[in-house]
């Protein structure tokens, strides 16, 4: 069964190409999105905590920043995964995303491989 999965990207272009890809090659079902800090954090913690175990986020939004996101779902269920996608995955800000509570962080143009493979990797419970 794929993981439901909540994307926050605020690039439309990006959106509509990421989200059936990882829909079939990443086993998962994005049951929603935001393009800016804001909305993502009330869906991910608030309105929806419940209904996600993958959220993919973006560092650059249209407001806000995926890092604020990152922290805002440090208190979510051991069973719920955030993955840094990004242009932006130098190694400061990688380690600057895990020290937020980050799971992984992979860059969009050299790492799609391995972001679908982790999607597909994530445990059914």
């Amino acid at each position: 069964m794929p993981a439901p999965a909540f994307l926050v990207e605020d690039n439309a272009l990006i959106r509509h190409s990421l989200i059936p890809t990882m829909e079939e090659l990443g086993d998962t079902r994005v049951v929603g999105v935001a393009e800016g800090q804001d909305d993502a954090i009330a869906w991910l913690t608030r309105d929806h905590a419940a209904d996600w175990r993958l959220a993919v986020i973006d560092l650059f939004l249209k407001d806000g920043s995926g890092l604020g996101v990152v922290e805002a779902c440090q208190r979510r269920r051991p069973d719920q995964r955030v993955v840094v996608l990004s242009n932006y995955a130098t190694q400061a800000m990688r380690e600057r995303c895990t020290e937020l509570g980050a799971n992984a962080v992979f860059d969009k143009s050299s790492e799609l491989e391995e972001f679908l493979a982790y999607c597909g990797s994530l445990p059914l419970h």
